[in-house]
């Protein structure tokens, strides 16, 4: 069993030929998708996706980047959306990107706290974007899991060493997309071959961040397979273990969806 944790199938191209991706997916080993919120104006999509296919479960939350367009949306309304479907099972995704800087950073701060806040009251995982902003990142996540606990996920690692460790240290979990498999992600790969093996999860990010040898093209879910096999390969783990391992790891989280 495998599981893409992290993939929008409400953007093109997928969304136009969601019936082949899916079953391009389903025979490579894919048995859940997680797709993902990133702005309140695609949320309808979302929900008309997971409630069609049974296999695809969904989010709600709003990107970094929307942060400027969002300033009004408070915790209520997060959890309003939440409510609206059981099979609406995460928030986010939500963060800090410091690398584009679409939004201003306190426009940034301010919504994700109320995600955060969102997350507690909820006890859904909160799934978190982090670009060029691990000392804002790991200062937020600390302060406000002192308060009161919750769940995290960060999808699309591609941070520091350090940075993974005192994410782990805080309890988070951290997420593998098909970066790990570029050339140049030399120090990205030797990270995730050190992190505790009950802490991974597995993403596309699809249609994003194709992985090698699918890089250029457009992404799907039916590619993670091959984040999976090079995974496998640097941690010295054999796939089929690995996937059990990856799917264990999103059902901690998200809970059992069978």
């Amino acid at each position: 069993m495998l599981i893409d944790s992290h993939c929008h199938l409400n953007y093109k191209p997928m969304c136009d030929e969601l019936d082949e991706v899916l079953s391009r997916a389903k025979k490579n080993g894919v048995s859940y998708f997680l797709t993902i919120s990133t702005e309140d104006k695609e949320y309808e999509n979302i929900l008309k996706i997971v409630n069609k296919y049974d296999p695809v479960y969904g989010t709600y939350g709003i990107h970094t980047h929307e942060a400027k367009l969002h300033q009004k949306l408070k915790c209520e309304d997060i959890i309003k959306k939440t409510n609206l479907s059981k099979k609406i099972i995460g928030i986010g995704e939500t963060g800090l990107d410091y690398f584009y800087n679409n939004s201003d950073k306190n426009d940034q701060k301010k919504l994700f706290l109320e995600h955060i806040l969102a997350s507690q009251k909820t006890n859904l995982p909160l799934i978190v974007h982090t670009r060029n902003a691990e000392i804002d990142t790991l200062d937020i996540l600390k302060s406000e899991l002192k308060n009161s606990k919750f769940k995290v996920l960060i999808h699309c690692f591609t941070g520091t060493k350090d940075f993974a460790k005192k994410l782990i240290d805080l309890g988070a979990y951290i997420s593998a997309s098909g970066v790990i498999t570029f050339k140049k992600s030399i120090e990205l790969a030797q990270t995730f071959k050190n992190l505790p093996n009950d802490k991974i999860l597995i993403e596309t990010d699809a249609p994003y961040l194709a992985p090698e040898p699918t890089r250029g093209k457009p992404n799907e879910p039916a590619n993670i397979v091959h984040t999976l096999n090079f995974l496998s390969k640097i941690k010295e783990i054999n796939i089929n273990e690995l996937s059990k391992i990856t799917s264990n790891n999103f059902f901690k989280l998200f809970g059992d969806l069978s």
